[in-house]
């Protein structure tokens, strides 16, 4: 057992899943998390993990999906994030969605309750001159340390705009418009397989509902402030300005289901709500982030059919989230070039998305762990889905066009001899997974945690 300790800021996904895995290879840990002492927008508690925007891991099939295959790879490294949210997992058709509570609550208490690992709960707004440090500071890392971070890297910290989706109350929701089901059936059991709750839309009623969405008072920028908005979480009325048909090709597509109450009429257009926690109480509108104000969000989304009467646990909203440019500033074991002492980990890094973000600070911290040890470990290679994220943010992606990134199979080097074309697709994508999961299997045996 060294003496030397892993500090790390945050106590997010990435800081979370950091400590679980630095604690794990015998590194005594410090967590520094702001909350509830520091509020942010976002956040409603002090609980580390906390879920603040969709409660969704997203696709959970790891031989046709890249983020699928992200999700093995770290439960195969033994995740606490993958851990808790299997725990607490949701029906939701082939997806990962998570009782965001319980998952929060039981991540904060299988940290607390680590020897290694302890919290304190004190704001840090300087970067340290010394120490072991990771910096997973996420989406909203405070205004003076995001200024720290500016002045060493000398130069601004870039930043997008992330916008959330409501929350709604079912026992508000008419029944007798809406119904539950999962596009195309898909799942293995009836849960899944019902696991949406879908909202149909006439064309009428759509064009109507896009004029008012259009019309809607939206929350103003600060002076100086851009909307760089990321692709993946584009708020609906930023959609509806891309066009009118933007949003029946999005989240509100009508394709792979049929209503019920009326089964030989197809909708225009269909909006889709997942569970929100276990009891089934609450339901969020997948894919409708919204900047909108109050008053307006109540009125638009109460044009949908289905959620006339509908009462809000949580409503829409729009934050500032801020990333540094990785490409050019760190190393390819996630060091701060100009400082080595400093790792970043997480959103941050320009990594978007939860699992992205865990499997980063899972990186890190077995890096930092490893460091401190005397060990050596090596980057995952590319063709795994943690080797193709790191490797993207860490030098393979274009520091001049910078953006956060999902994982993709564009970031993974070609399969030879792999078909091309979109018939194609299922047995390629098969090969970029088995090949994944060979080379996660044997990086993990050379990276053990009890290796001595």
């Amino acid at each position: 057992m060294t003496d030397r300790i892993l500090n790390i800021i945050g106590g997010g996904m990435a800081g979370s899943e950091a400590a679980w895995q630095a604690a794990n290879m015998g590194v005594k840990v410090v967590i520094h998390e702001m909350r509830p002492k520091v509020e942010t927008f976002a956040h409603r508690t002090g609980d580390l993990a906390e879920m603040v925007c969709s409660n969704s891991f997203r696709s959970d099939d790891s031989e046709q999906n890249a983020v699928g295959l992200l999700h093995w790879e770290m439960r195969q490294a033994g995740g606490i994030i993958m851990e808790m949210a299997d725990k607490h997992a949701l029906p939701a058709g082939g997806a990962l969605a998570v009782d965001r509570d319980p998952f929060a609550q039981s991540v904060t208490a299988k940290l607390t309750a680590h020897p290694d690992i302890s919290v304190s709960y004190e704001p840090i707004e300087a970067l340290p001159e010394s120490g072991d440090w990771i910096i997973a500071t996420g989406p909203l890392t405070s205004p003076g340390l995001a200024e720290a971070i500016a002045a060493e890297t000398g130069q601004d910290a870039l930043a997008f705009f992330d916008a959330i989706a409501p929350i709604i109350y079912f026992d508000t929701i008419n029944m007798e418009k809406a119904w539950f089901q999962s596009r195309y059936d898909k799942g293995e059991t009836e849960e899944d397989r019902t696991a949406y709750l879908n909202c149909p839309m006439d064309k009428d009623t759509y064009e109507a509902f896009i004029d008012r969405l259009l019309e809607a008072e939206k929350t103003e920028f600060k002076p100086g402030e851009t909307a760089g908005y990321f692709d993946g979480c584009l708020p609906i009325e930023v959609m509806a300005e891309r066009g009118r048909e933007t949003l029946r090709y999005g989240p509100m597509k009508p394709v792979g289901l049929t209503n019920p109450h009326q089964p030989t009429i197809k909708a225009h257009a269909i909006v889709q709500l997942r569970r929100d926690n276990a009891l089934g109480t609450l339901f969020n509108i997948v894919g409708f982030q919204t900047k909108m104000k109050y008053g307006a969000q109540k009125e638009v989304l109460r044009m949908i059919p289905g959620l006339e009467n509908a009462e809000f646990a949580r409503l829409g909203g729009i934050h500032r989230n801020t990333f540094i440019n990785s490409p050019t500033l760190l190393d390819g074991q996630m060091r701060l070039k100009s400082k080595p002492h400093l790792r970043f980990a997480g959103q941050i890094t320009g990594v978007e998305g939860y699992v992205e973000s865990a499997a980063m600070g899972l990186l890190a911290g077995r890096y930092a762990a490893a460091e401190i040890l005397g060990r050596e470990l090596s980057v995952p290679e590319p063709t795994t889905a943690m080797g193709a994220l790191v490797t993207h943010i860490t030098g393979g992606a274009d520091a001049k066009t910078f953006q956060p990134m999902n994982v993709n199979f564009g970031l993974f080097p070609p399969v030879v001899d792999a078909k091309t074309g979109r018939k194609n697709r299922t047995t390629r994508y098969k090969m970029y997974t088995d090949r994944a999961k060979e080379a996660w299997t044997r990086w993990l045996e050379n990276a053990r945690l009890d290796a001595a």
